[in-house]
């Protein structure tokens, strides 16, 4: 079985990656569309396909194998597959998994986001939003549409996840609410840093302890988990249109 297309190994694997450089393990099973990808990240200093993969088998061995941050899989790799995600983050959690899907499905829509990806994309969509996306994505944000967001937060309820069912009290500092307050408003960590007078890093540290605090793994758990628990007070469609603010900016 071949890893990568052997025409690419040279190219791709050969080539230093400059620090900073977001990179990408590109998974689809059709050939033509990941040439196409490809020509679109070789036109952005930041961004790198550093391996490529054409089943989920193989995407496995690519992300087991290369250091990478963002995986960009194509829809029909994980049609029937979403419970193998928790797998693929297991191997590598490091990297974040974005997907390109044909249509919108309710189902798979929400599955995919329960088994931990951080971002479902239109393979229609433009050069420019599909950069966007990645470069958001890498930073640690979640890539999400107002119907998708509605979608996983009504299941949520319709199941009554622990997600969404009520916790015991939790005790959060004031420095923890003025974060918390801060993703509600859709800043980024740099943004939040900024306005509280520290660096990027602490952010990202107290943004860890949050998580584990509320038992929350990402930006879109945390905002369901505040706006369930009365921690923030925005509304369904104010928390979706601060998650989706920073796809259109």
């Amino acid at each position: 079985m071949k890893l990568l297309d052997e025409a690419l190994v040279g190219e791709t694997l050969g080539e230093s990656v400059k620090p900073d450089t977001i990179r990408i393990v590109l998974a689809d099973s059709q050939a033509i569309y990941r040439v196409g990808i490809r020509k679109i990240f070789a036109l952005e200093h930041d961004i790198q396909v550093v391996a490529q993969a054409d089943s989920l088998e193989q995407l496995r061995v690519a992300m087991e194998h290369h250091s990478a941050d963002v995986a960009l899989v194509g829809g029909e790799l994980l049609t029937g597959n979403s419970s193998s995600i928790p797998a693929l983050r297991r191997l590598a959690p490091q990297i974040k998994i974005i997907v390109q899907a044909e249509l919108a499905d309710r189902d798979q829509t929400v599955a995919l986001y329960r088994h931990g990806i951080r971002g479902i994309i239109s393979r229609s969509v433009s050069a420019d939003l599909l950069v966007r996306c990645v470069r958001r994505i890498a930073t640690g944000e979640t890539w999400i549409d107002n119907q998708a967001l509605n979608w996983v937060i009504e299941t949520y309820r319709a199941h009554e996840t622990v997600l969404l069912n009520p916790r015991p009290q939790t005790r959060l500092s004031s420095k923890q609410v003025a974060i918390i307050t801060c993703i509600a408003q859709g800043k980024r960590n740099k943004e939040i840093a900024i306005q509280l007078g520290t660096t990027e890093q602490v952010i990202k540290n107290y943004l860890r302890k949050i998580y584990q605090k509320l038992g929350v793994s990402d930006r879109l758990e945390l905002a369901l988990y505040c706006l369930h628990n009365k921690i923030i007070d925005e509304g369904v469609h104010e928390i979706a249109a601060v998650l989706t603010a920073r796809q259109t900016a």
